[in-house]
């Protein structure tokens, strides 16, 4: 039967998860930082399908009680009893199954990592950089709901508003696994506030989400990476433009280039822009793994190719449609205003589709 089934992987999970917690003290293991946090995180990951099984477990046991006291009872009030659970029991076992199914499934494993938020503004001009400035005030919104913190690592402001690009480090529970779904075009329609024949334009911004590198994801060998140092720009006080705070960091091996200017200590934007280098070159990776995925089933997950066209975002109708999965919301004020929680749980719902269609392939 499916729920046996089901029962015996529950039951081999609890082993494994015991078994992790058992390795989480043992002095070698906690001696060992990578191994520890390597552990810790499978540990943690097992938490949501190992209390989803025990409470599938308690019902299936429940409702397996109660039809052994239809069979044999011959009290009518025990009976009587008998059937009420049976009839509560059973219609919440099926969903019950199918989120068990979609959390037996292997998650990525970046899912419960932090994140960096890239904003460029592409075709477009002046335009582009103030509909990215839109995208990341609706981003900022939107992280303020969740309680997530935002740190601005670097920007480049347009010329009439917006940004051309602008990079932010989010944090809290279960960034990237939430925010992956945003990478790629997302494209405006709208007349432009630097246009005076209100004829509506198109234009776009690309968006990246990259799951950012723990310490002990990359090994960084600090002879590869060459350190420039430059005045920052932007708002900010006097000292802004009088001091080298600003930080360049150049990866020789593979020519990936970041900087930082966000904080005024040279030491603190030196720290952030390792993080980004670290994470950027573990990327080159992870890029790998999601052709990987995208190979094997249609995914929901941009692969980083920027030309993906995602959403669209059209003022004149106050409509914002997202094409991967034909959602279409004529509230665009709304959304903008950062409540596009309601698109990100149909985009993981169609993502946990595919997932259960790949794994019964």
């Amino acid at each position: 039967m499916a729920e046996n089934s089901l029962l015996e992987k529950i039951l081999g999970l609890q082993e494994k998860h015991e078994s992790l917690q058992a390795q989480l003290s043992e002095p070698a293991i906690i001696s060992d930082m990578k191994k520890y946090i390597q552990l810790n995180r499978e540990y943690k990951e097992l938490d949501p399908v190992i209390a989803a099984g025990n409470e599938y477990k308690r019902l299936v046991e429940s409702l397996e009680m109660a039809k052994e006291i239809l069979a044999t009872e011959k009290d009518e009030d025990l009976r009587e009893m008998a059937k009420e659970e049976i009839a509560e029991i059973e219609p919440k076992l099926p969903a019950m199954e199918e989120n068990i199914k979609i959390l037996l499934i292997p998650a990525d494993p970046e899912d419960a990592k932090n994140a960096i938020l890239e904003i460029r503004g592409g075709a477009g001009g002046d335009e582009a950089a103030i509909f990215a400035g839109d995208l990341f005030r609706m981003y900022t919104k939107y992280f303020e709901t969740k309680g997530w913190k935002m740190e601005v690592t670097d920007f480049s402001e347009g010329a009439a508003g917006g940004y051309k690009l602008v990079i932010c480090k989010v944090s809290g529970d279960h960034v990237y696994g939430t925010l992956k779904y945003e990478s790629g075009v997302h494209r405006v329609q709208r007349v432009p506030q630097t246009e005076t024949q209100g004829r509506v334009q198109t234009s776009a911004a690309s968006v990246a989400v990259l799951p950012e590198a723990d310490e002990f994801d990359v090994e960084l060998n600090m002879n590869d990476i060459r350190k420039d140092t430059f005045c920052s720009s932007g708002p900010g006080g006097q000292s802004v433009n009088t001091t080298y705070s600003a930080i360049r960091l150049t990866h020789i091996p593979s020519g990936i280039v970041v900087q930082c200017q966000d904080e005024k200590s040279q030491l603190k934007n030196f720290d952030k822009a390792l993080a980004e280098l670290r994470t950027r070159l573990y990327n080159l990776e992870y890029s790998k793994y999601l052709d990987s995925i995208s190979a094997k089933r249609k995914s929901m997950v941009s692969t980083g190719d920027r030309s993906a066209k995602i959403r669209t975002y059209n003022y004149p109708q106050s409509r914002v449609t997202d094409h991967r999965i034909n959602w279409t919301m004529y509230n665009l004020p709304v959304f903008m205003d950062g409540d596009i929680q309601e698109v990100i749980d149909q985009l993981q719902i169609a993502e946990n589709a595919e997932r259960l269609k790949s794994a019964g392939e």
